[in-house]
């Protein structure tokens, strides 16, 4: 049985601290949070004892950390993790600089990294994935990627977030490598502020557009926006040389009305919480057959990297109005 330490009591840290406490496979030890009436309470709720961070990081009792800090503390909750010895599972990015990234992957070497770009576990899209990887679709052409939050974030969280493509976007670019199969090689980026002036007033964009070619000339291209008045837009298309498959938003329920004044059904889930909550669980899963049976997770920290690459080429070409290269 694998046993835990949680670093942060936020949203995220609930959600992988139930996940955990739930697990068959696995025990949550500690707890630490800088806002200790958060510790507390999730500790309660989940059998777990509250230690400050030092502490998880020197008991022999905790295998593996779960870093779900603030970002700015992703880099340095890693570094110490795998200094102790430990399994370390940190929830995207790994910073906001790549420069950094770069700096902790050499500081971590070999030893058990995995970032939770948990949109790979989804069900939808692993399936999508593995019909690809069976040649259903023949050879990949072009990958559509749609991800618009409900609504957007406070200013405050924007301001202190990397900004839509090291945040939000960060995602899509995962999956893009998952889909493509081949490392993008040029990245062309529009963005505008359109939902909240705000945003814009703070250097940053609410909607975006993302194309991306790879060496062999595969493309996808990738539609962002902080706001979908009817829930939580996830949709993925790829089209192929023999046919297309694509992973179609999840509902409420399925049950659909048709009678003479039309077709109606329920809305998509609402958000995140709701629409990953399977895949949360399943790349816990992945995390600790993983450690136990002594092989590398995945995705990895060099993942984490090649993602925010491509966020920084992005940002950068949106700046610039011009097409950029990432690293």
């Amino acid at each position: 049985m694998l046993r835990f330490g949680l670093l942060g009591a936020g949203r995220i840290g609930r959600i992988h601290g139930a996940n955990v406490a739930g697990s068959a496979g696995a025990r949550l030890v500690a707890v630490h949070d800088a806002a200790t009436e958060a510790a507390s309470g999730l500790a309660e709720a989940l059998g777990a004892e509250v230690r400050d961070a030092r502490a998880i990081f020197a008991s022999s009792d905790i295998d593996a950390i779960l870093v779900c800090t603030p970002t700015d503390t992703h880099a340095e909750m890693i570094e110490a993790g795998v200094s102790a010895g430990k399994a370390v599972f940190c929830e995207k990015p790994v910073d906001l600089s790549s420069d950094r990234i770069r700096r902790t992957l050499e500081k971590v070497g070999s030893a058990p990294l995995m970032i939770g770009f948990n949109r790979r576990f989804d069900p939808n899209f692993a399936a999508l994935r593995a019909r690809i990887g069976d040649g259903l679709v023949g050879d990949v052409e072009l990958v559509t990627i749609l991800s618009r939050d409900p609504s957007p974030p406070p200013v405050s969280y924007i301001e202190r977030s990397g900004g839509l493509f090291r945040d939000m976007m960060i995602h899509d670019f995962d999956m893009a490598r998952f889909l493509l199969g081949e490392e993008i090689v040029s990245v062309f980026a529009m963005g505008s502020a359109l939902v909240d002036p705000a945003i814009g007033a703070a250097g940053d964009v609410d909607t975006a557009a993302v194309l991306m070619r790879t060496a062999s000339g595969k493309i996808c291209q990738i539609s962002c926006s902080r706001r979908a008045t009817y829930g939580y837009d996830q949709r993925i298309e790829v089209h192929g040389s023999k046919g297309l498959i694509k992973a179609e938003n999840v509902p409420e329920t399925t049950v659909v009305l048709a009678t003479g004044g039309g077709i109606t059904a329920d809305p998509v889930q609402n958000f995140f919480l709701e629409r990953y909550a399977r895949a949360y669980k399943e790349e816990l899963r992945h995390f600790i057959e993983a450690i136990e049976g002594g092989s590398a997770p995945s995705p990895s920290g060099e993942d984490g990297l090649a993602a925010g690459l491509l966020a920084d080429a992005a940002d950068a070409s949106w700046r610039s109005g011009e097409e950029v290269k990432p690293g």
